[in-house]
């Protein structure tokens, strides 16, 4: 059975990423975790020396912020009635992206997925400042869903690989579990910036084949001086349906996602977007 967390902050955006799952994981066994973080109000003095007294002294936003939970809990279970699908629902004072690695280490989540619209609003920014935040930190695959996509189905998995790192089979894993239960074809895109591949490319790249081999996957390369154009570009022009990518420090998945600072995000993308942690050394 696998164990997804679904962070909601009760927005429009959150419900649609969880309507996604629902759909996303319809043939198979979950247990769905509903979470919802709240960031008490630093003035009073129980949250200053950091044991806030529930028991004690109200607090009106609490006591909001778990209605709303209690209300979102109650329709995700009247709307989405699946045999195959258990919730639960779990708040926390805590940051989103700390709580969400508790949790994962806590309950076993094999998979986060949650949307991507920001505080802000601006339809120009793709992830808002929490999205990118769980990317950057979470050890466990997150699943990004843009605001108002619906699912309809994933027949094509476009995976861009540098082949600089030699993956672990089990972080190809998520990968290879979603193109087998949605009956899709992966393409591993190699954007070609300046040369050739090397021996090292090479190696990697045919590990990469075999690791892959139970799902046939298709290998393509493209030339270009700026790699987030080429995927962004391969996305449109092949009506990819889910974007996979690898995410370790300092590696071209952070040229994709941060620049001058977490809110101005240079990279957009209309599909579901899914990140795996590398933990490749």
């Amino acid at each position: 059975m696998k164990r997804i967390l679904l962070p909601t902050d009760f927005s429009k955006n959150a419900w649609n990423a969880i309507s996604y799952a629902m759909e996303f994981f319809k043939e198979e066994k979950c247990t769905f975790y509903l979470l919802h973080t709240y960031t008490p109000v630093y003035h009073r003095m129980d949250y200053v020396l950091g044991v806030p007294a529930f028991t004690t002294i109200p607090d009106s936003g609490v006591d909001t912020h778990l209605a709303a939970l209690d209300k979102t809990f109650s329709e995700v279970k009247k709307k989405f009635k699946n045999p195959l699908h258990h919730f639960k629902k779990l708040s926390a004072f805590n940051q989103l992206s700390d709580e969400i690695n508790e949790v994962a280490e806590r309950e076993g989540i094999d998979m986060v997925v949650m949307g991507t619209q920001g505080a802000t609003g601006a339809k120009k920014i793709f992830m808002g400042t929490n999205t990118v935040y769980v990317i950057r930190k979470s050890k466990v695959p997150v699943l990004v869903i843009p605001e108002n996509y619906k699912f309809n189905g994933v027949q094509k998995i476009l995976f861009p690989s540098n082949y600089l790192t030699l993956y672990k089979p089990k972080e190809l894993r998520p990968i290879i579990e979603i193109a087998k239960a949605q009956k899709a074809q992966i393409t591993v895109l190699y954007v070609l910036e300046e040369s050739e591949l090397d021996i090292r490319q090479e190696e990697n790249k045919e590990f990469l084949r075999e690791c892959l081999e139970e799902v046939a996957p298709m290998f393509m390369e493209t030339r270009t001086e700026y790699m987030p154009d080429a995927i962004h570009n391969y996305v449109r022009d092949n009506s990819i349906d889910l974007l996979a990518m690898m995410n370790p420090k300092h590696s071209f998945m952070e040229r994709l996602l941060l620049q001058q600072n977490v809110d101005e995000i240079g990279f957009q993308v209309e599909i579901p977007f899914l990140v795996i942690r590398d933990t490749a050394k």
